[in-house]
């Protein structure tokens, strides 16, 4: 079927003029759907890349359940236009939430936020402290979901302790006969393995809470309106049950890097620190009042926690062989394993003032 017969499964207002690729994500495939009518809304379609969702009926009860909970919240607060501050799913006509085709590919819509825009990199303060604002916003407005925890789309997917340990068996395995290659970054990454088990354990034991986090906070994720204020955070697949000192480290990692996650010079690569001050003062400018004590002591670590988490998997799959990630030359993941080492040796260099930024806020 082609997108545009798909788009007669959903209950739309108006009617269809064009049906057209948008964005430029790398999950799943995505369209715009302009409608004819000035009174009605425009809509977004997107195919749900089931192979790594492959629970599309509970990602889509999440998604469901997440946006319910803060159009509420917000409606609550009196926001306005509360269409632009948070995400719509579109049911199908059938009252799904989603659509299955005859060739297997699932389905859905959303209304199509106007007037927004996004950025693919932090570049300056302002922005980085919008950035923190949108994820603590949205994680102080999920804080008190009602009913079971959220289901684990993708289990696992920060448990750096399972990372760690599927790393060391492809090292004792050395399955395509890389590892000599790779002495010095397996050892770097080898000393410092029992550090970053200690998040997922402080779990275990309950000394952190699990909370709903994002758990994919990039900068391109957060909708801004014309003034580059905050309009909401978008691409809830990966929100789950975990930490939150892992969205803390992924927008750390992702947008306070100095060079690219794939930087074949390292001289390029350091944290910028004012960027992170700017994320860590806009996030818990939202959060401080429902964060305790320990999980605050967690959010610098998250920032190195996430580093050595990615080293960790682009090395491991540069040793296996290259199955996992997309590579653009036999090397890339080893480039990309090396520029993650480099920002973490970067976070070490400045930890006692990553420290004492979060104290201090």
């Amino acid at each position: 079927m082609t997108p545009e017969q798909i788009t007669n499964q959903f209950s739309l207002k108006g009617s269809v003029q064009s049906v057209k690729p948008f964005g430029t994500g790398l999950i799943n495939t995505t369209y715009k759907v302009k409608t004819q009518e000035e009174d009605a809304p425009n809509y977004l379609l997107q195919i749900i890349n089931h192979h790594i969702f492959q629970n599309v009926p509970e990602l889509t009860r999440n998604i469901k359940r997440v946006t319910s909970h803060i159009r509420k919240k917000l409606e609550e607060q009196n926001v306005e236009d509360i269409d632009r501050r948070v995400l719509t799913p579109i049911d199908t006509i059938d009252g799904k939430g989603y659509f299955k085709d005859e060739e297997g590919n699932y389905w859905r819509m959303f209304l199509f936020i106007e007037d927004a825009r996004s950025y693919d990199q932090l570049t300056n303060r302002k922005q980085a402290e919008a950035g923190g604002r949108a994820f603590g916003q949205f994680q102080k407005l999920v804080s008190d979901l009602p009913g079971d925890p959220l289901y684990p789309v993708i289990p696992g997917f920060h448990d750096t302790e399972m990372r760690i340990n599927n790393f060391k068996k492809r090292v004792n395995e050395d399955p395509v006969g890389r590892l000599k290659e790779v002495g010095e970054e397996v050892d770097f990454l080898m000393e410092r393995s029992e550090e970053y088990k200690k998040v997922v354990q402080m779990g275990r034991e309950g000394k952190i809470p699990e909370r709903i986090v994002h758990q994919d906070t990039k900068f391109n994720n957060v909708l801004l309106d014309e003034n580059d204020e905050v309009l909401c955070v978008i691409d809830l697949d990966t929100v789950m049950p975990g930490y939150v000192c892992y969205d803390i480290g992924d927008a750390i990692r992702n947008g306070a890097n100095t060079g690219k996650e794939d930087d074949p010079n390292l001289d390029n690569v350091s944290i910028n620190m004012d960027l992170y001050e700017g994320f860590i003062k806009g996030f818990l400018q939202e959060t401080k009042e429902i964060l305790t004590p320990v999980e605050k002591d967690t959010l610098a670590f998250g920032a190195k926690l996430l580093t050595y988490e990615q080293a960790v998997r682009f090395l491991d799959d540069y040793i296996d062989g290259d199955k996992y990630y997309k590579t653009e030359s036999p090397d890339h993941n080893l480039i990309r394993a090396r520029a993650q080492i480099k920002l973490l040796k970067s976070m070490e260099e400045n930890w006692a003032n990553m420290q004492q930024i979060v104290e201090k806020q």
